[in-house]
């Protein structure tokens, strides 16, 4: 009986190795199944993986491409919009300073007016009519007589107290060079 419990038990123990066997193996080929697939998959991953790549390199060309135009077109906008609004600014400084700058001179004018200063005009006809004066006082002392000067047109009169001022002014200096040749 006892042998009969041991072949028994032995067959046992044999089916059991055996299925122990076979289950390794069976593990084994899995697992070897399961490395060769993820070998294929990353080889798969590889070729794949440079066409996605340069798929998304173009597109990021295109991409880019589209978005300076874009930005480019916007840019030009702002710029023109920039430059049309710096031109209209200018224009108005420009026109605010002619203003204000013909507004200076003319109370400067009117200033110098009530002070009794000659204005550039006023000079250069005293100037005029001393050179006269001289040509004529200088052929008298010569003992020729000169023509007389010709009588000016009356020009049109801006402010008459000035004039009057200068020309009194004028004519005492005239009288006084006179006078002083005279006495030489």
């Amino acid at each position: 009986m006892a042998e009969k419990k041991l072949k028994k038990l032995s067959k046992k123990t044999t089916a059991a190795k055996d299925d122990v066997e076979k289950s390794a193996k069976s593990v084994m080929e899995s697992a070897n199944q399961i490395w060769l697939a993820g070998l294929g998959a990353f080889a798969k991953a590889q070729e794949e993986g440079g066409k996605i790549f340069d798929t998304l390199v173009k597109e990021g060309l295109a991409l880019e491409g589209k978005t300076r135009k874009v930005s480019t077109t916007r840019v030009n906008e702002v710029r023109g919009a920039v430059e049309g609004t710096v031109a209209q600014v200018q224009a108005r400084a420009n026109e605010s300073w002619d203003k204000l700058e013909q507004v200076f001179e003319e109370r400067v004018a009117r200033a110098l007016g009530a002070l009794g200063v000659p204005t550039a005009t006023d000079v250069q006809e005293l100037t005029k009519r001393v050179e006269e004066l001289q040509k004529t006082v200088d052929d008298f002392n010569r003992g020729t007589s000169a023509p007389k000067p010709k009588a000016k047109a009356a020009a049109p009169k801006k402010a008459p107290v000035r004039k009057k001022a200068v020309r009194k002014t004028a004519a005492k200096k005239t009288v006084r060079k006179t006078a002083a040749k005279k006495a030489d």
